[in-house]
């Protein structure tokens, strides 16, 4: 062989001794990070963690936004603690009616599922969901028509995609399932999916808001006939929630009802003035509002930005920070802004215990 060939051999095998010698560099050093190592408690865990991902809010299925019935006839309500967030705004004659909203999840059981009102179509706009219902108002029917809302109405449906059940009467027990409303979603050629990100700043480190008043108790009063109450559990850190002093809890399961974050914003309804008389309400939710996140027994002032009805809220603290939120379920209530909410802190705390909307 000549000089030349033995020169350009001799360089193929340096080569080749360096890549092998990368690999095997590679392989130690990944074999080594996931090494299992004692923490301070002699437990093995992986040197190093895999990044942490929010779970309440998660891959590109669109959401479906329910309306929910909240009359007491109603009770207990079925699919609730699945939602990521549900909404609660006044209607007609005082009661409140709730909106679902659910992703990624399978459900057997959704409901009972109620008639449609207007301004509960901005919220499953923001969300980018498709917004079920059982009936509509007038005005929900025509803001459905001029939004172009992707619905599914059981009205108007085949009579598969909904079915009334035996242990509730007429109008309180319509229901659904995720797997009925995606088949209809399909049938209407609706999309399905979403690349939207959250309404909420959810983070995977827990906001303890450190700086917040103490919130073990919380009481909404949305009108005189429906007030909600949040008693909050230290152990689990979740609020329980009842509602005219009564526990709520899962229609299957008996399960109680519990509540990672709650929001609270105050803006006024109205009552609407149309040739029905029934009085329906209207919402005056464009705009910036006061209002409170609470989650982890600590609550904190906020403001409320909406500034659109197809527009996300935008929820900030008094800096004008968006507010990090708990990757947890989240109740949405929106209530008057002369709703004499009161917040009250543990009682060995001695700057205070109660905080009032109206103090």
């Amino acid at each position: 062989m000549e000089k030349g060939g033995v020169k350009i051999l001799i360089a193929i095998l340096v080569v080749l001794v360096i890549v092998a010698g990368g690999v095997i560099a590679y392989k130690i050093t990944k074999d080594k990070q996931s090494e299992p190592v004692a923490n301070e408690n002699g437990v093995l865990t992986a040197e190093v963690e895999e990044e942490k991902t929010v779970q309440i809010f998660k891959g590109n299925d669109r959401p479906f936004a329910v309306m929910i019935d909240n009359h007491q006839d109603a009770w207990p309500q079925a699919g609730l603690q699945d939602a990521y967030m549900v909404y609660e705004i006044i209607v007609e004659g005082g009661e409140t009616r709730l909106m679902a909203l659910f992703k990624g999840v399978d459900l057997e059981k959704i409901g009972p599922v109620r008639s449609a009102r207007h301004y509960f179509i901005d919220y499953a706009l923001e969300n980018d969901a498709i917004y079920v219902h059982f009936g509509q108002s007038p005005q929900a029917q025509s803001d459905i028509k001029k939004y172009s809302v992707d619905d599914i109405n059981g009205i108007s449906e085949d009579g598969t995609t909904f079915w009334r059940v035996k242990d509730k009467a007429a109008p309180h027990n319509a229901v659904t399932s995720t797997a009925n409303l995606l088949k209809s979603a399909q049938s209407k050629k609706y999309r399905t999916t979403s690349d939207e990100t959250s309404v909420l700043n959810y983070v995977t480190d827990e906001v303890n808001l450190e700086n917040g008043e103490g919130a073990v108790k919380v009481t909404i009063p949305h009108s005189d006939l429906q007030t909600v109450e949040y008693y909050y559990d230290e152990e689990n850190k979740v609020y329980e929630r009842y509602a005219r002093d009564e526990e709520q809890v899962d229609w299957d399961t008996e399960n109680p009802i519990t509540v990672k974050n709650i929001i609270i914003t105050f803006c006024n309804n109205y009552t609407l003035t149309d040739s029905e008389n029934k009085g329906r309400q209207g919402l005056r939710n464009i705009g910036t509002f006061d209002g409170y996140y609470i989650t982890n027994g600590k609550a904190i002032p906020i403001k409320c930005i909406k500034e659109a009805r197809d527009e996300k809220t935008v929820y900030q603290d008094l800096e004008g920070n968006v507010i990090n939120v708990n990757d947890g379920n989240t109740f949405v209530h929106i209530c008057p802004t002369d709703s004499d909410v009161e917040i009250e802190a543990p009682v060995e705390e001695t700057t205070g215990n109660t905080t009032s909307n109206n103090t």
